[in-house]
């Protein structure tokens, strides 16, 4: 069952009117395109509808091949053409053939406008779901997917949907609500600037509070700090934690068992605003702001986290795609200059997430853009700060460095 499956809706065509009308003319297009992608003919059936009302009828066609089919249905009243091609890939891969095909009877029927779709279809191993496709909406008009190995494990906790998979391109990675979330291979692109950008602008951080980060990842990078003595992660979810422990292991690199760590499971609003405890550094790994996590994107909560820092400390936050959610970058950072005199956002293409994205380190005093290249590199050596896949010094320096596009958003 396993395939790929192509749909086209065709208007305003500038083909020979016949195409649309005569069955044997459709035919013989149809035979030809089908000999050129190399695919294989085993029957076919045209049929001409009668005339209706003075108008020439439509032809209905199809074509049975070895790898499946084309069928199509011509609309002469309109000038329009449904296409259908289907072809499966189970001893060897026809979805070059399949592309190939659409396209020739795209050119042939020369639409002045068309809706083109792709749809894989099935699974080499149903029972795991591989080769699934795994699609994630950037905003209405965008997506990105990457392709799975094997679905791992899905469950539904109370508050989400969470799941695992294998992928070639990242090793395990996991989702919540069909949201990427981390990868093995690729999560230092989003942990470290998160984390160092912030932390290595501090003189001297010994306690931090992660909000969210359940995969363990922040925890991590913030305990490679020799100065660290203690980490506090408040994670809603325990399914999140759980997943965690027993698949991403790349990910949290047994940060779980050190010491200086503390997890509390429960609403982080609800932790900030019970906890007398203050903090140096206060890392918001959370979710978007459409999910559950959605009252820690307020000018509410970045006050309560505000009384949460010690003197001089500083929170920071992913705040988006400055590319493909604009306004929601934009708001963000407008409600933390509510709140904080000192707003740096940075940006960082991080892969998994199929884009340039957004973070911002906000402070009352500590201000990391002032922090240069070999400072950072002093206090990486001074503290410890080891097996860091991305940021540096001159990294560090080239975070903040805004484009034009960017720096409009905070107007």
């Amino acid at each position: 069952m396993q395939g790929l499956h192509l749909t086209a809706d065709l208007y305003g065509c500038k083909c020979s009117p016949s195409l649309l009308t005569d069955a044997q003319a459709l035919a013989a297009l149809c035979t030809r395109a089908v000999d050129q992608s190399q695919l294989t003919v085993v029957d076919q059936k045209f049929f001409t509808f009668p005339h209706y009302e003075g108008q020439p009828g439509g032809v209905t066609g199809a074509v049975l091949l070895a790898e499946s089919h084309l069928a199509l249905h011509t609309w002469p009243e309109r000038s329009g053409v449904t296409l259908d091609v289907y072809v499966c890939n189970f001893s060897t891969d026809n979805s070059a053939k399949a592309e190939r095909l659409m396209d020739d009877l795209l050119i042939a029927f020369a639409p002045s406008d068309q809706t083109t779709n792709r749809i894989l279809r099935g699974s080499a191993e149903p029972g795991t779901s591989s080769d699934e496709l795994l699609l994630e909406w950037l905003n209405a008009d965008s997506a990105f997917g990457y392709r799975a190995s094997r679905r791992i494990e899905t469950v539904r906790s109370p508050f989400q949907t969470v799941e695992v998979f294998d992928t070639p391109q990242f090793g395990k990675l996991f989702r919540i609500d069909g949201y990427y979330m981390s990868s093995e291979k690729d999560e230092f692109f989003y942990h470290e600037p998160i984390v160092h950008c912030a932390a290595i602008a501090h003189p001297g951080p010994r306690s931090a509070l992660v909000i969210g980060g359940g995969d363990g990842g922040s925890s991590e990078e913030l305990l490679k700090h020799a100065t660290i003595e203690r980490v506090v992660m408040a994670e809603l979810d325990p399914e999140v934690v759980r997943i965690a422990r027993r698949y991403l292991g790349e990910v949290h690199r047994q940060a779980f068992d050190d010491p200086r760590l503390e997890v509390h499971i429960g609403d982080g609003f609800e932790f900030t605003a019970r906890s007398a405890e203050r903090f140096d550094l206060i890392v918001l790994d959370l979710t978007d702001p459409d999910t559950p996590a959605r009252r820690m994107y307020t000018p509410e909560f970045f006050r309560m986290a505000r009384g949460a820092l010690n003197p001089g400390g500083a929170i920071s936050l992913h705040i988006g795609s400055p590319v493909f959610q604009p306004g929601r970058v934009r708001d963000l950072l407008a409600a933390l200059r509510t709140v904080f005199p000192i707003v740096r956002p940075l940006g960082q293409y991080i892969p998994l997430y199929g884009s340039y994205w957004g973070m911002a380190v906000a402070s009352d005093a500590l201000d990391p853009r002032t922090i240069d290249a070999d400072t950072v590199e002093q206090r990486l050596r001074e503290r410890g700060v080891d097996r860091l896949q991305l940021y540096n010094g001159e990294i560090h320096c080239a975070l903040f460095a805004l484009s034009n596009f960017y720096r409009a958003l905070l107007d």
